[in-house]
């Protein structure tokens, strides 16, 4: 999956927002045929969305020119593990995620310290840059209109001190409402991590929302990471903490399968996989197979950062 050229988005590629507006009013109703055939049955209606209006829906100038996913797949697709292992489960089980009050602690070696609020994160940068990003995990891949601003700006409230080498992230977890027997693979909570350079780099999104809404909790409501250039589970869902490291966190999944995910996870369709064809990506909603592109589109944006490194080793 290859790097993306800034373009500006023509506005006959943007879904329009009455569209999605009647899907989502449709799908809040969890009757009818139509939600049993685009939801897999009523109980994913019921369970559909819980957001309200953000942002309006724009270009950014790092946007790809691709057309976006449509809204009901990117709200019926999710791997979010903590409710669940099945794409369509998270729209059924993440109804129970609390996403008020919220607040994300971003500490570690940093010279300010601090807890921010929800509305804090909201109101912390203008929500000015809509980027439309190609995210891929395993052999499947969408097109997300996500909103939100660069991980930077809110690492730059806090001063990173000059020992800093790594950033690393904490999902939300209470025994008492997510229920990992769903996939024992994992360990709760979720930990992920970047490079620091990585986290400052202007592609990594604190992501408030998508298709100009709140996040809906399948998708890691309220605030989760968009990282473009990388498989999907290098975003974390629902996130509570930040903490700046010296040494190279052990995040969830090398902790669980070191040979199948590495910590870097840039998208390399060169990278021998032992369970699956890296080469060739599916898009949702399309029946045949595309090459994957290396850094996932992003590689004129990113690739400077991996100078020298093998990417067969560290994957």
């Amino acid at each position: 999956m290859l790097i993306r050229r800034p373009a500006d988005i023509p506005a006959s590629r943007i879904t329009p927002r009455e569209v999605f507006e009647r899907r989502r009013a449709f799908l809040r109703r969890g009757v009818g045929m139509l939600a049993a055939a685009t939801w897999g049955g009523a109980a994913r209606g019921r369970h559909a969305a819980d957001t309200r209006p953000l942002a309006p829906l724009a270009a950014s100038p790092l946007s790809t020119d691709e057309a976006p996913t449509a809204l009901d797949r990117i709200l019926s697709y999710n791997n979010f593990y903590e409710f669940g292992a099945g794409k369509g489960d998270p729209s059924l089980y993440a109804h129970a995620l609390p996403i008020r009050p919220w607040s994300v602690v971003v500490d570690g070696l940093v010279a300010r310290p601090r807890r921010f609020d929800i509305d804090d994160l909201l109101a912390l940068a203008p929500l000015e840059e809509r980027i439309y990003r190609l995210r891929c995990v395993e052999a499947w891949s969408m097109v997300v209109p996500w909103v939100g601003y660069p991980l930077a700006a809110l690492l730059r409230q806090v001063e990173p001190l000059g020992s800093a080498r790594y950033v690393v992230f904490e999902s939300y977890y209470d025994p008492a409402v997510v229920h990992p027997h769903f996939f024992g693979f994992l360990e709760f909570p979720y930990i992920e991590g970047l490079r620091l350079d990585e986290a400052l780099h202007p592609l990594t999104l604190l992501t408030l929302g998508l298709y100009g809404e709140t996040l809906p909790r399948q998708n890691g409501a309220p605030v989760r990471l968009v990282v473009p250039w990388k498989y999907g589970y290098k975003s974390a869902k629902s996130v509570v903490r930040i903490r700046l490291v010296e040494e190279q966190p052990l995040t969830s999944w090398p902790r669980a399968d070191h040979r199948n995910y590495g910590f870097y996870a840039n998208v390399n369709p060169a990278l021998e996989h032992p369970h699956w064809d890296q080469r060739r990506e599916r898009r949702i909603g399309e029946f045949l197979k595309r090459p994957t592109q290396m850094f996932n589109g992003y590689a004129d944006q990113v690739a400077a950062m991996y100078s020298g490194m093998d990417l067969q080793r560290a994957f």
